[in-house]
């Protein structure tokens, strides 16, 4: 070819400037001192994209602490490409408030960062906009790492359309510009997309617009115009996730509330949120102490040899059936390690001879649970993952009163055990979920089970919001619906009625509902043309409607099952979704390893035709 080889990548967040990084650090032994051009297309600065824009309220907080947050290799993520180490945010937070290191360009008059900055402690979390600027010095840092030669142009805006052949040149098309970006390979890295309202939704929006009635759809909460929601009055919630945390903060805090020694102090202008899901419980808090002593050794009932196995089984996988159980004894293997060396009078017999009948039990078995039921002679230290995925199962009480007691019960004891030490081998499973989710992504599309069990004991939202929750239950702002929960139209009474299968009979009538959850990433359903027009096109999808990738190279797969050799993908809406683009220093980073080997393969690709 002649020219400069070009590479256009969709989404300049936390996905594309990963890619960058892993670029920066690949390109010296990939593609040589050729020149290249990069093309970053995205309507919100680089680094925090749309999700970490600085543009949002102060008030919502990461879900993680400061230490728990990088955007850099080390060596135990397993990948072809060199390590290239850098600060977590608690580190480069630091460097910012010794002076060792500047805030990114167009941050550093901004004096509520700084203060956030600050005032932030290692096991803190922080504001989405410290994050925001974090990543943005991130993206700064690794454009600065790239080999001479290669540039980079961030054109604001939003791709609406890829066209050209598998063999040719590639048209990125931009909203409002009739000229295309000519690039010879194309990432989408898009992050989170905006969906069509499934079924049920258009038919609530619908009784909605006929009763005068307000319904607010799946959404990121950041996005969502609230300002519609009427104070004083019953509002149905649906989800008990971290879109329900980011709702209560906005719709408390964020009109004018505060909280003072335990206690909610409201500003009048609150609504009364009526919050219930399928589980009817919060996510789990996140755990309030470090690791100490010796770490399960992880894979080891889950690792690249099981999923080879999975992998060349004969036909379709039931998640449930064929994978489940091998996590569930994953998972179980981290939890009694822990207990055994942490915790070893609470255990009977020698570590040593259970592993080994451990082992070599099935999965799932009667020998296997009646090993554990001998080893570990109380109940309550073994691990049941089937009650912590539904801990209202079964649950009935006999009015609302009782059990909004019951469940700040619930919530109060979840809050200690999280933070107490004794129950360390909760944190043992915390590591084999990161382990077990690592290995899945070669497995691609498992489903939303997984998903959602994973974010409920993983990725909950710290243990502050959820004393938040607490004050906010008695004070009468939150109002908990159960589990089971249920939304119908009264067509007569021209209302929202929600009911549980907690507290059977009585329901709470409303006259606003809104969805608290992101919508499902599925490309029949995406509002995103650029993945409109790529669906359309021919690009395969796995039977949960998610974009199919190849696993290894991020390469987008076409219904002929051959891969688009110019055209890669990242993100959550691909069948190989990681969750976390960044993640804890030293758990492997599956987002770091499949940015590593999109990188790798874009840059192999276009030093052939250089």
């Amino acid at each position: 070819m002649s020219g400069t080889p070009a590479l256009v990548v969709i989404g300049a967040g936390p996905s594309g400037t990963g890619l960058i990084e892993r670029i920066a650090a690949n390109a010296p032994d990939v593609y040589g001192d050729h020149p290249l051009t990069i093309h970053l297309v995205d309507p919100h600065p680089p680094g925090g994209g749309r999700i970490w824009r600085h543009g949002q309220s102060p008030l919502l907080w990461m879900n993680s602490r400061a230490e728990d947050v990088t955007m850099f290799t080390d060596d135990t993520v397993r990948m072809a490409g060199p390590v290239r180490p850098g600060p977590a945010l608690h580190t480069w937070a630091a460097d910012v408030r010794s002076g060792r290191a500047e805030l990114p360009d167009g941050a550093r008059t901004d004096t509520g960062l700084r203060d956030g900055i600050g005032t932030l402690v290692d096991d803190g979390f922080p504001g989405r906009r410290v994050q925001g600027a974090y990543l943005r010095w991130v993206y700064e840092r690794a454009v600065a790492a790239l080999p001479q030669g290669v540039t980079v142009h961030w054109h604001r805006g939003s791709a609406v359309r890829v066209s050209g052949s598998r063999e040719g040149r590639q048209r990125v098309w931009l909203a409002g510009h009739g000229t295309p970006l000519l690039a010879d390979a194309v990432v989408l890295a898009v992050g989170h997309l905006e969906a069509e309202p499934e079924p049920e939704h258009v038919e609530l929006a619908d009784f909605a617009r006929r009763h005068g009635l307000l319904h607010l759809p799946p959404d990121f909460t950041a996005d969502t115009d609230l300002d519609a929601v009427p104070a004083g009055e019953p509002v149905l919630v649906r989800g008990f996730g971290l879109a329900f945390v980011d709702l209560m903060v906005l719709l408390t805090e964020g009109r004018g509330g505060r909280h003072a020694d335990g206690a909610y102090l409201p500003s009048g202008r609150e609504p009364v949120l009526y919050v219930g899901s399928r589980r009817g419980v919060p996510y789990h808090s996140k755990l309030g102490y470090g690791w100490h002593g010796e770490k399960p050794p992880l894979p080891r009932f889950f690792g690249p040899d099981r999923i080879e196995a999975l992998l060349k089984a004969d036909g379709p996988l039931d998640f449930r059936r064929d994978v489940w159980p091998h996590i569930d004894k994953e998972l179980g293997h981290a939890h009694y390690h822990r207990l055994f060396t942490a915790h070893p009078e609470r255990t009977t017999g020698r570590r040593e001879d259970f592993e080994e009948r451990y082992a070599a039990a099935e999965p799932g078995g009667a020998e296997l649970a009646a090993l554990v039921a001998a080893a570990v002679p109380d109940p309550a230290d073994r691990l049941d993952l089937d009650a912590l995925d539904r801990p209202l199962r079964g649950v009935r009480h006999p009015s609302h009163e009782a059990l909004q007691k019951a469940m700040r019960g619930y919530v109060a004891a979840d809050l200690a055990r999280r933070h107490d030490p004794a129950h360390s081998a909760d944190l043992a499973v915390f590591l084999g979920l990161l382990s077990v989710h690592g290995q899945l992504t070669r497995l691609g599309d498992v489903g939303d089970w997984w998903p959602g069990f994973f974010g409920f004991l993983a990725s909950g939202p710290p243990g502050p919001r959820l004393h938040q929750l607490l004050a906010l239950s008695r004070a009468g702002i939150v109002r908990f619906l159960g589990a089971g929960t249920t939304v119908a139209a009264d067509e007569r009474r021209g209302l929202f009625l929600a009911g549980s299968t907690t507290v059977p009979g009585p329901r709470t009538a409303a006259r606003t509902l809104i969805e608290a959850r992101l919508p499902r990433p599925a490309l029949e359903r995406t509002r995103s043309p650029l993945l409109q027009e790529l669906y359309a096109e021919g690009a395969a999808v796995t039977a949960g409607g998610l974009l199919a990738v190849d696993p290894d190279t991020g390469h987008v797969l076409w219904s002929d099952g051959r891969p688009h050799r110019r055209r890669f993908a990242l993100g959550p809406y691909t069948s190989a979704r990681t969750g976390a683009v960044f993640t804890r220093p030293r758990t492997g980073g599956p987002a770091f390893r499949q940015n590593d080997a999109t990188a790798r393969a874009a840059l192999a690709f276009l030093r052939d035709l250089a």
